[in-house]
């Protein structure tokens, strides 16, 4: 039986427990992708300071995938089993110190040791922050929480360039990677301090919210409680795929947009740090406009087909759509307008593709949204580094944004095979 709530079940609180940890995990998102993203923004300065290519620099910006496609496949296991707190925490001071490393680095093995220490760190942590939402909000505000955080690295996304381009003015691109780093551990401390695994073992939630919340139902023994990982994983598959063809997307934008605004339209650092923040920040309103939306017609028809895969069908084609023009045209204005536009719609599909794992496998939802998640860094290792080639090669740096396109119609097609509305069941298999 669950432990009884602490003293603070009685009396409301101005901002209750569960709101503090939806705030922790939009913190700890927005965190890491400011860690990850620094490459972009920090890339025009360090590339000429370790002397690398463009290819080169598009490898440094995989090399963080390469680990992150293994560890997040499994990370919502570990979170599974031995629990969101710990979890996290021993993430946080990985992806910390691989941050904190890179400032001290001045090679190109020494950057790619970095950043794959950096994707060994991030790795788990989506998964096992799914299943930690899982465990303390309600079902109808799955949608919007995984909006919501997700909506936060993007918001880390916007700050970056900025960010980046005055810590680098203040403390040169090493010191910036330094401070962030710094930055990382701190949360870490935080997140330990704060969070527990189950809602009840809480000292500040109270009775009323700990009975919004669904049955606690940790998944702790191996042996007794295995994971069925093959037929999950033949049933997460298209969703999986799905996932691909957004990251292509997602990783194109964060490996290469402050570059492209620099060389491709002759900006400067601080510049190209202003226009690409715009566009990320059209990425924030995106992540949360359509975890509302999502959650808001699941509210209204209980049809999660609707909710979930219509919604990811609708973004990509719209997204797509927006990002033709920037083949054609020459106007920065433009091109600015419909990459934002290009990346609102693309982030609008990320609160119901985070909340199909929860729908279909409730009780793996760690596991569940791991496989999920492999999309992502496998279009990590390849979009970089596809986009730095093709600029090689060509000079073009419109060119690439060709298979973006491309990825998205196939994903708006793709998507018709998650069936989100279809309870995994792992009894009847």
């Amino acid at each position: 039986m669950p432990a009884e709530p602490g003293p603070a079940a009685a009396p409301s609180r101005v901002v209750s427990a569960s709101s503090m940890v939806l705030f922790l995990v939009c913190l700890m998102y927005l965190i890491t992708y400011i860690d990850r993203v620094i490459m972009s923004t920090a890339g025009a300065v360090f590339k000429a300071d370790i002397h690398l290519t463009n290819t080169q620099v598009g490898l440094v910006f995989s090399a963080f995938a390469y680990p992150y496609v293994v560890v997040t496949a499994f990370g919502g296991w570990v979170g599974d089993k031995f629990g969101a707190r710990r979890t996290l925490a021993v993430s946080a001071m990985v992806w910390g110190a691989a941050t904190l490393l890179t400032g001290l680095v001045s090679s190109l093995t020494g950057m790619l040791l970095a950043r794959v220490m950096l994707g060994f760190g991030e790795g788990a942590t989506f998964p096992t922050a799914t299943r930690a939402l899982c465990d303390w909000l309600p079902e109808k505000r799955r949608a919007f929480a995984q909006g919501i955080t997700h909506s936060s690295s993007r918001l880390g996304t916007s700050l970056t360039p900025p960010l980046v381009a005055w810590l680098v003015i203040l403390t040169t691109w090493r010191g910036a990677f330094i401070v962030l780093g710094i930055i990382s551990l701190f949360w870490m401390l935080a997140w330990g301090f704060y969070f527990r695994d189950n809602p009840a073992e809480h000292p500040g939630i109270t009775m009323q919210e700990l009975q919004s919340l669904p049955e606690y139902n940790p998944v702790t023994n191996a042996k007794k409680d295995p994971v069925p990982w093959l037929p999950l994983a033949r049933r997460m598959l298209p969703v999986t795929g799905v996932y691909f063809c957004y990251g292509w997307t997602l990783w194109l934008y964060l490996a290469w947009i402050p570059s492209f605004f620099l060389h491709s339209y002759g900006l400067d650092l601080q510049r190209s740090a202003f226009f690409s923040a715009g566009v990320f920040f059209a990425g924030v309103v995106g992540d949360t406009a359509g975890g509302l939306l999502s959650d808001r017609i699941f509210t209204r028809t209980g049809d999660r087909n609707k909710a979930r895969r219509n919604l990811v069908i609708g973004g990509f084609l719209c997204s797509l759509a927006s990002m033709v023009p920037v083949l054609f045209t020459r106007q920065l204005a433009v091109a600015a307008v419909c990459l934002s536009a290009a990346f609102f719609f693309s982030e609008s599909t990320i609160g119901p593709m985070w909340a199909i794992p929860m729908d279909i496998a409730p009780r793996f939802s760690g596991s569940a949204s791991g496989l999920m998640n492999v999309g992502s860094p496998l279009a990590a290792i390849i979009s970089p580094l596809v986009f730095g080639f093709v600029i090689d090669k060509t000079g073009n740096w419109e060119l690439p944004f060709l298979g973006s396109i491309a990825l998205l119609l196939f994903g708006s097609v793709l998507a018709f095979w998650m069936k989100p509305s279809e309870r995994f069941t792992w009894a009847a298999l």
